[in-house]
């Protein structure tokens, strides 16, 4: 089985937040693939289904964005789920906005998300970073990632998640390179069509 976490923060104050891109994107996924409802489990949301005929949970940690690890480790040994079948989806400060990287391991860039799951589960599990930019002065990182979604970023986010969902399925195979390859091509203005 794949354990595919969104991070983010409940409730509905933060739904629209940039940090919640995780719980976005995973909400994309949940709808573009027909999983089953969401349920409590894990201290955290969690919806099982498949993606490229691999059985998926798809897991949002209800513990707040920086003990999301308590939630994934919690799943992770009730599934008996290795660090290769983990993929963590968030939003990452060191990205242009629409940008989209996937990576194994690796340091938490001073994502607290990612240090707890590192520190409950280990670092060597894959990593989909989606880019909001960063604010310019670290003073600011705290309010640029706890500010709502804009209208203007709306028209480069909600495209990007649809194509994140409508692709998963590489995501569940392990065809990373791909996944993002898709993903930019799919965004980016047909050049021939000038």
């Amino acid at each position: 089985m794949l354990l595919m976490v969104g991070l983010g923060n409940p409730g509905p104050e933060h739904a629209n937040q940039r940090h919640n891109i995780g719980f976005m994107a995973l909400d994309r996924i949940h709808a573009a693939h027909s999983f089953g409802p969401w349920r409590a489990r894990f201290h955290a949301q969690v919806s099982e289904g498949f993606l490229s005929g691999i059985k998926t949970q798809l897991l949002k940690p209800m513990t707040y964005y920086n003990e999301s690890g308590r939630a994934v480790a919690e799943a992770m040994r009730f599934h008996k789920i290795d660090l290769e079948q983990l993929v963590v989806i968030h939003d990452e400060l060191a990205l242009a906005p629409a940008k989209i990287r996937v990576k194994t391991g690796g340091g938490s860039a001073g994502n607290n998300g990612i240090k707890s799951v590192d520190a409950h589960c280990g670092p060597d599990f894959r990593r989909v970073r989606v880019g909001i930019g960063h604010p310019g002065d670290k003073d600011q990182v705290h309010g640029h990632v706890l500010h709502a979604v804009s209208k203007a970023e709306r028209q480069w986010l909600d495209p990007l998640l649809d194509v994140m969902a409508q692709h998963a399925g590489l995501l569940a195979q392990g065809r990373d390179d791909q996944f993002m390859n898709k993903v930019s091509l799919a965004l980016k203005p047909d050049e021939t069509e000038k």
